[in-house]
């Protein structure tokens, strides 16, 4: 069974938010509603400045601190480790939003359901790649089976010496290269 992740290069980001408009478009999202959010970070002294777009979404963390918290059990992990959210259990308690050392979930404005990024999960598997990772016209994503040593991803975060984004908080599976 594959074991899902994603490596995001703020190298190559551009902060175009083009995976931002494609992930609320494949999720029926409000403009004001995202799954992705984007922070900058700037670096130095005058004049040798760096700025940095880092995108920031659900990691899917291994024992997600958002899924022990859930009270009904909404917030479940597949068996590909993508974590999702069962609409029809959700009862928008928020815990989870609060579990959420990263700050990713959202409550969704007309069903009160509390959401997250899903890797385009269609009821069956996840979407593969991802719409984010499609419309990224840097190509600052990679998607793919953490747990294969010849996919793209793993052979990535190899040569970049890609690292979760706060591996203190989280084991996550988004990896980044900073």
């Amino acid at each position: 069974m594959a074991r899902y992740g994603m490596l995001i290069n703020t190298k190559k980001c551009v902060g175009c938010f083009a995976c931002r408009v494609a992930c609320q478009m494949a999720n029926g999202l409000q403009s004001d509603e995202s799954f992705i959010h984007f922070k900058e970070e700037e670096t130095g002294v005058y004049p040798n400045v760096h700025a940095e777009v880092v995108p920031v979404q659900c990691m899917h963390c291994e024992n997600a601190p958002c899924q022990q918290v859930c009270p009904t059990h909404a917030t479940y992990t597949t068996d590909s480790g993508v974590v999702l959210v069962d609409e029809n259990k959700c009862i928008g308690c928020k815990y989870c939003m609060a579990a959420c050392p990263y700050g990713v979930r959202i409550a969704i404005k007309e069903t009160g359901v509390i959401e997250k990024c899903r890797f385009c999960w269609d009821g069956s598997e996840v979407g593969n790649p991802p719409r984010c990772v499609n419309t990224c016209i840097s190509g600052a994503r990679v998607f793919g089976d953490l747990d294969d040593p010849n996919s793209d991803i793993s052979q990535e975060i190899a040569a970049t010496n890609a690292r979760p984004l706060a591996s203190h908080l989280t084991d996550a599976k988004i990896y980044y290269v900073r």
